[in-house]
């Protein structure tokens, strides 16, 4: 019999949008994983054995494949991980790709959601085996313009004031909308980009990327521990590492 796989398959959709403070506990537990970035790897197919799969965000909607073609062999990937009982971690647009995956409407949202924001969990949380080790509220980034519908079958577990779907579990896939993955070093690598950065100002004013660094800066003690949590607890009671 062989042995069951023990490496982690990472999508990224963008260079600088990396796992973050959840890469940093994967190597602090020495857990192996192959990084492929979406778009650019021939690598991009269905019916690889990983462990589990962390899907990250991007500034892509999940439903423009026309603008992406990759998209649909990244999505037709998440449907057979998910059919096959892989673990999956979706971050953002990787919580829109696992929403979709599992057949609910993704789609823009009425506003954008972009700044250091409370989140909120449901009582279902409380019994969750990742989301029980959280408090029932925290801060974390949010960014973001696209929302899902909850997928029928799966369990709410976070919302916030202006969108009801933060965070869900389906199985053993989870999605979360918010950002807690990024911490003051990597929100300097986003207000960085040019994009990222005109979209800030776009939603916020000229200051907006300037103010949005002081306050992942300032919540960092906070949501870098948390994150840290979380992801272990997805790690050890889901994916198995």
């Amino acid at each position: 019999m062989s042995a069951a796989p023990r490496t982690l398959l990472v999508l990224q959709h963008a260079r600088c949008e990396p796992p973050g403070v959840y890469e940093d506990e994967l190597r602090h537990r020495a857990i192996r994983f192959e990084r492929i970035i979406a778009g650019e790897s021939s690598r991009l197919r269905a019916g690889r054995a990983h462990a589990g799969i962390v899907v990250m965000g991007g500034a892509m909607g999940a439903y423009e494949d026309a603008a992406h073609p990759w998209l649909a062999a990244e999505k037709r990937l998440i449907a057979e991980a998910l059919s096959a009982g892989t673990p999956y971690w979706g971050v953002c647009l990787g919580a829109q790709l696992l929403a979709g995956a599992l057949g609910a409407r993704v789609s823009r949202g009425p506003c954008p959601e972009i700044g250091v924001l409370e989140v909120e969990l449901t009582d279902a949380a409380a019994a969750d085996p990742v989301f029980g080790a959280a408090p029932r509220t925290f801060r974390s980034l949010q960014w973001h313009r696209d929302t899902y519908e909850l997928p029928a079958g799966a369990t709410r577990l976070a919302r916030s004031d202006a969108y009801e779907q933060q965070a869900f579990v389906h199985g053993r896939a989870y999605g979360v909308q918010f950002h807690l993955e990024v911490d003051g070093a990597l929100a300097e690598r986003w207000a960085g980009v040019p994009e990222y950065a005109s979209e800030l100002r776009e939603h916020g004013g000229q200051d907006a990327p300037a103010r949005m660094l002081a306050e992942v800066h300032e919540a960092e003690a906070e949501t870098v521990p948390l994150a840290r949590r979380l992801f272990a607890r997805w790690l050890t009671n889901v994916a198995g590492l």
